[in-house]
């Protein structure tokens, strides 16, 4: 039984042996193993052996980062003023035995080296410096904090100031001051704001102004434009409406003309006629007096002389010239009453096309085209330089001329086919006779619209 025993116990020595020589350490910790009194060796984290009775282990040290919040600490300025700052450090163990044995609480250590710093560093600044300048007492803190604790084995990861408090009168006197810049700021952004404002509107008006101005310009130019077109295509239109008049007169001439020689009247029947219309003109109302020249006689006398022949029995007789064929013709044929009439004329169509296409011609630049100075102006003048005018289109004869009347020596005698409504035409372009007498069955020619149509041609 006692032999029992004593197993027993020996196995309970044994067991309990084993369990000190047993050290487990954690993960983020390390454990200081002293033997007899003296430091032998850090274990690390996990499973560790030591030698029972001899060694033992004095402490276990977190070798994580760590995050130690200290209490306010009253800092004085450069300029004299007291303002609390709280601060953060992080920091972590990197030699647990130095952080044994180098201090005795490296917590403690830790805080109040930060407070001497933290004191060092704002001394040198003046209240409005250490409120703006946190990353510079952040950097100063961290460096002469790690400077300090390496000798105990800590590392300083990162030094914050939590809070910096004023007293309470800079407190106030500094909310003034933010609040007078304040307003200050927002005042200055209202005026300028005003003033931008102002300045757009400005802008916008001129902006304005020079737009309408603009429009009114180019109105005005493109109603000059058109008023110069309307006065040309007037005048164009009154010219060929006298071309056509004074046409039309040495066409009723020339009727005339051909009457009279068809009617082969005397100097006799002309003098009767002469003398029956004076009592006419003397019988007319108004103030107007006629003379009748003394020698009216002599003048019938030279008249008859002039025109007559003297006979046997010594009287002056006028035997009027034979009448061609052709005079009888036009004087009975009455193949001009629709003379006039141009409402199936295909060239005035063409005139009147053409006057419309000029009138209707899109002005692209205003200004230039006033002054006409624009490319398409340009283009358009060469390409009228180079193509007939409306007259030409028209008649497409030569500027017209007077047109002579025939002779009653060689009377005109133009052949025109019955039924073919003909215009006369200027001289040279239609039909001559050889008494010098000129009359055409063409159309009228308004090839003379751009010149003088009355003015010499070639220099004649």
């Amino acid at each position: 039984m006692e032999g029992f025993i004593i197993l027993v116990v020996f196995i309970l020595v044994v067991v309990t042996l084993v369990l000190k020589a047993i050290v487990l350490v954690p993960q983020g910790e390390a454990a200081i193993v002293e033997r007899l009194g003296r430091y032998t060796q850090t274990l690390n984290s996990g499973l560790n052996f030591i030698i029972p009775i001899i060694d033992r282990v004095r402490e276990k040290v977190d070798t994580r980062e760590r995050m130690v919040t200290f209490p306010p600490q009253a800092v004085i300025t450069e300029d004299n003023l007291t303002v609390a700052i709280d601060t953060v450090v992080t920091f972590q163990v990197n030699e647990p035995d130095r952080a044994i044995y180098g201090i005795d609480d490296y917590i403690f250590g830790v805080e109040q080296i930060t407070t001497a710093t933290l004191r060092d560093v704002v001394g040198g600044l003046t209240l409005e410096e250490t409120l703006t300048s946190r990353d510079y007492i952040n950097r100063r803190l961290r460096g002469e904090l790690d400077e300090a604790t390496a000798k105990w084995g800590l590392r300083i990861a990162r030094v914050e100031l939590k809070a910096i408090e004023p007293p309470p009168s800079i407190q106030q006197s500094m909310e003034k001051q933010m609040k007078a810049d304040r307003e200050k700021r927002a005042m200055i952004l209202t005026a300028e704001g005003t003033r931008e404002a102002d300045i757009k509107t400005a802008e916008g008006r001129k902006q304005a102004q020079i737009l309408a101005a603009e429009g009114n310009k180019h109105a005005a130019i493109l109603a000059a434009e058109a008023e110069r077109q309307a006065t040309i295509l007037r005048a164009e239109g009154t010219r060929a409406a006298t071309y056509l008049e004074a046409q039309g007169n040495a066409r009723a001439i020339q009727k005339v003309n051909a009457a009279v020689k068809a009617s082969q009247l005397t100097p006799e029947i002309l003098a009767w006629q002469y003398l029956e219309k004076l009592p006419e003109l003397a019988n007319k109302d108004g103030n107007t007096v006629w003379m009748i020249p003394s020698q009216f006689g002599d003048s019938l006398e030279s008249f008859a002389r002039a025109f007559g022949k003297k006979d046997a029995d010594g009287v002056f007789r006028y035997e009027p010239p034979a009448v061609s064929r052709e005079t009888k013709e036009e004087a009975e044929q009455g193949r001009d009453e629709n003379w006039f009439d141009m409402s199936t004329n295909p060239e005035l169509a063409r005139a009147v096309a053409a006057a419309n296409e000029v009138a209707n011609r899109p002005v692209d630049d205003p200004v230039a085209a006033a002054a006409g100075n624009t490319p398409e102006r340009k283009k358009n003048r060469r390409a009228e330089s180079a193509q007939p005018t409306q007259p030409e289109q028209l008649g497409g004869q030569n500027r017209p001329a007077a047109v002579e009347p025939a002779t009653p020596d060689a009377p005109a005698a133009p052949s025109v086919p019955s039924g073919k409504r003909d215009l006369p035409s200027a001289p040279g372009t239609g039909n001559t006779t050889a008494g010098g007498g000129a009359h055409s069955t063409d159309r009228p020619d308004f090839s003379g619209w751009s010149r003088d149509p009355y003015a010499p041609e070639n220099g004649q």
